[in-house]
């Protein structure tokens, strides 16, 4: 098992691509902390993996804003407190506005979009990194997207946050190095998850998904399986050579 006895905290993981990692990475051995502002669906998700892997300790659900500097510091001392290490915390949280003129956004919207996307990332920071340094090392990964390297008009306001979340990557890389922390992203194209039709700003009819999948090489949607499989290898031993990567998962689209 590649996760063998690791610690992993996904966030936004009650749903979409964070349930798909959650449950790829108990799957592979690892001891996970189901993080979502919806109980009920890491509740969902934490009963997927004990049906997946008959074990009732596998996986546990634990509540929490990711944009509250309390309730993230909350979250990790639940993982500590139930499992007793962290090695993998992954930043998978995020919201966006729907597709439309940029000034449409209203104020509110904006200041969510960047809190749950990037304030997040460095909330993680300031509550990982100090339990990380003690430990000898650990693993951040980021869900960014593709919007965040080749934005599109109509979600200006989400790419910028992604765009935050990319380079956020490859400078925490640098600095956390030294301490044997390695940070990696990865790039989404559009895919199954609860942001679909945002992102689409039209309904997900099959029509409409034909016109988006036409602008995509390999002709699919990405699927929380793909994404997951991406984080798999880039928490693993296997990607210890790995950091400040942010690595395209989009069926070709950013060609």
């Amino acid at each position: 098992m590649r996760l063998k006895d690791k610690v992993a905290i996904v966030t936004g993981a009650g749903s979409g691509f964070g349930a798909g990692i959650a449950e790829r990475f108990a799957e592979e051995g690892a001891r996970v902390v189901v993080n979502d502002i919806n109980a009920d669906g890491g509740a969902a998700t934490v009963d997927a993996i004990d049906k997946a892997t008959g074990d009732a300790e596998r996986a546990f659900f634990h509540g929490a804003d990711v944009s509250k500097n309390a309730e993230v510091g909350a979250l990790v001392k639940a993982a500590l407190d139930r499992f007793g290490d962290l090695d993998i915390f992954v930043n998978n949280a995020g919201v966006s506005h729907r597709n439309q003129p940029m000034i449409e956004v209203d104020e509110a919207t904006f200041d969510k979009i960047f809190a749950v996307n990037v304030k997040s990332i460095y909330l993680s920071a300031v509550h990982a990194v100090p339990v990380f340094k003690k430990r000898g090392g650990g693993v951040f990964i980021n869900i960014a997207s593709t919007a965040g390297v080749r934005p599109r008009p109509g979600l200006t306001w989400y790419n910028g946050s992604k765009g935050a979340a990319v380079i956020l990557t490859k400078s925490m890389a640098v600095e956390l190095a030294p301490d044997a922390i390695r940070v990696c992203g990865i790039n989404p194209g559009i895919g199954e998850s609860g942001l679909t039709e945002t992102f689409m700003g039209v309904p997900d009819t099959p029509e409409n998904r034909k016109r988006f999948e036409a602008n995509i090489p390999l002709g699919r949607y990405s699927l929380p399986r793909d994404i997951a499989n991406a984080a798999l290898y880039l928490a693993s031993d296997e990607a210890d050579l790995l950091t400040g990567v942010c690595l395209e998962v989009d069926g070709g689209r950013c060609i």
